[in-house]
């Protein structure tokens, strides 16, 4: 998957691509994401900064332009972070703002299964040309991996990771496995030094969504090595 940077000669056409997938993966869901990809939508049309990847705007503005309470404003922004659908550079204080910046990668993982309703051309687009596969007896050929068994947070957290990126799975989230789980955080052993490390500097935000998601009342997730 191409990472879309909406800058460049080429910028108008790539906000137009994350909004029309965005659109798809609402009209595709219930009347409840529906409204929840429409207020982002609102958020990103209205008052995002594309150029500085900068959504600033105040929760008595977001409710006036959503119509809607300030308790409401604060849940859907809270839901939008633990989406990773935005990601708070700066919070609010007094005399200020709280400062966001969009999860486009994380956007198009979730937006990634509706977009073959737009088009072939529109996967192309953003997932990248399909590669051609060798014809070379040495090339050993990508093998999904398969779900993982057991039950528990873990192997569900990895089904999640499994049908976003099989790939990436098999390579750096299948090899982890859970050494402790309690009082809200999650520890996981990698491999290798290599391996954590390579987790938490690239892959960490990914993981860590995929956690929240599965179960909200893990607040740390840790990646360690034997």
């Amino acid at each position: 998957m191409q990472l879309l940077r909406a800058v460049g000669r080429e910028a108008a056409s790539k906000k137009y691509d994350l909004l029309s997938a965005l659109m798809a993966h609402g009209l595709a869901g219930d009347k409840h994401r529906q409204r929840l990809v429409l207020r982002l939508i609102a958020l990103i049309t209205t008052r995002y900064n594309w150029q500085r990847d900068e959504l600033c705007i105040g929760q008595r503005e977001i409710a006036r332009l959503w119509s809607v309470d300030e308790r409401t404003v604060k849940r859907e922004m809270a839901r939008f972070r633990s989406l990773g659908w935005l990601e708070q550079r700066r919070a609010g204080a007094r005399g200020r703002v709280a400062v966001f910046s969009l999860g486009i990668a994380r956007i198009l993982l979730d937006t990634r299964p509706e977009w073959e309703r737009i088009g072939p051309d529109f996967v192309e687009r953003l997932g990248g040309p399909a590669e051609e596969t060798p014809r070379d007896d040495k090339v050993v050929p990508f093998i999904r991996p398969q779900p993982p068994a057991g039950e528990g947070l873990w192997p569900q957290v990895q089904s999640r990771l499994l049908a976003e990126d099989p790939a990436g799975y098999g390579a750096w989230f299948a090899p982890l496995i859970q050494t402790d789980l309690a009082n809200g955080r999650l520890v996981l052993m990698a491999p290798s030094r290599f391996h954590a490390t390579y987790v938490r500097t690239h892959l960490f935000d990914r993981l860590r969504t995929a956690v929240r998601r599965v179960d909200p009342t893990v607040a740390e997730v840790e990646v360690t090595t034997g």
